[in-house]
């Protein structure tokens, strides 16, 4: 900070008297020359205010030297940050009388303080002070964000390069239609049509139904007498196959699709 961009300088004591020379020194520590030519404003025994007697975002620096560890820290950063202009500068040391007792562990705990109040860019000093500044933005100021709007990575396919054709996938034993067994029904061990027959066995089923006959006594038909394959002429009365065309035993009898049709 240039000695002429200080237009104002507050120099604050928890002291009764506080040497000019002191205040001096402590400007020279941020690096200002010239500084014989500011006119301070300074204010001694402070722990006893309540408020400072200067105006609001008045002053650009601010200078408090302190000697009791009872110096009211808190209240007194409060009232720095307010007299201060926005971008101000407030620098904290040890007066040249400090007592006995103030150590190292001093700085660190200013330090977190400073920050609680709302200081930035605190800095501490290599003889033993501290310096902050008042953010440049109001406290409570709001101000809108820009949302970024990421766009989408645009992706480039080459459809004649990186598609592949499923039908290349596949071989020409794929592409053979499979072939079922002709008169069979996809069946299982009990024989029986499918649900969803289309080889014929359902229809003669059916017949089998009608006709009383079980299955095993079409495709294997036997004969207890040896005349059941013979016709209705050589058939008992309670011959089971009565009515149906001659076969030869162990072969399937054949039921024509107009057997069970009336004639009328």
């Amino acid at each position: 900070m240039a000695a002429a961009k200080i237009h104002g300088v507050l120099a604050c004591t928890d002291e009764a008297v506080l040497p000019v020379s002191q205040v001096f020194d402590a400007i020279r520590e941020l690096g200002n020359e010239g500084v014989e030519k500011l006119d301070p404003l300074v204010i001694t025994s402070v722990s006893s205010l309540s408020k400072f007697p200067v105006e609001s975002s008045s002053v650009d620096l601010v200078v408090l030297i302190w000697k009791s560890l009872d110096f009211p820290i808190n209240q007194m950063t409060q009232e720095v940050l307010r007299v201060l202009k926005a971008g101000g500068t407030t620098l904290i040391r040890k007066s040249s009388q400090s007592a006995v007792g103030l150590d190292d562990k001093t700085i660190p705990d200013l330090e977190n303080k400073l920050l609680l109040a709302g200081f930035s860019e605190i800095q501490a000093l290599k003889s033993s002070a501290i310096k902050a500044k008042k953010p440049s933005w109001k406290i409570g100021s709001s101000f809108a964000l820009k949302k970024v709007v990421k766009s989408s990575p645009k992706v480039q396919i080459d459809f004649d390069s990186d598609l592949i054709d499923e039908n290349s996938l596949l071989s020409e034993e794929d592409l053979k239609k499979p072939q079922l067994p002709s008169g069979d029904c996809e069946i299982g061990t009990t024989r029986k049509a499918c649900k969803n027959c289309s080889c014929g066995r359902a229809e003669e089923e059916e017949k089998v139904l009608k006709l009383g006959l079980t299955a095993e006594q079409i495709n294997n038909p036997k004969s207890a007498c040896g005349s059941c394959g013979l016709g209705d002429a050589f058939r008992c009365s309670t011959c089971p196959y009565k009515g149906l065309p001659t076969f030869k035993m162990g072969e399937k009898v054949s039921i024509s699709n107009s057997f069970l049709t009336a004639d009328i």
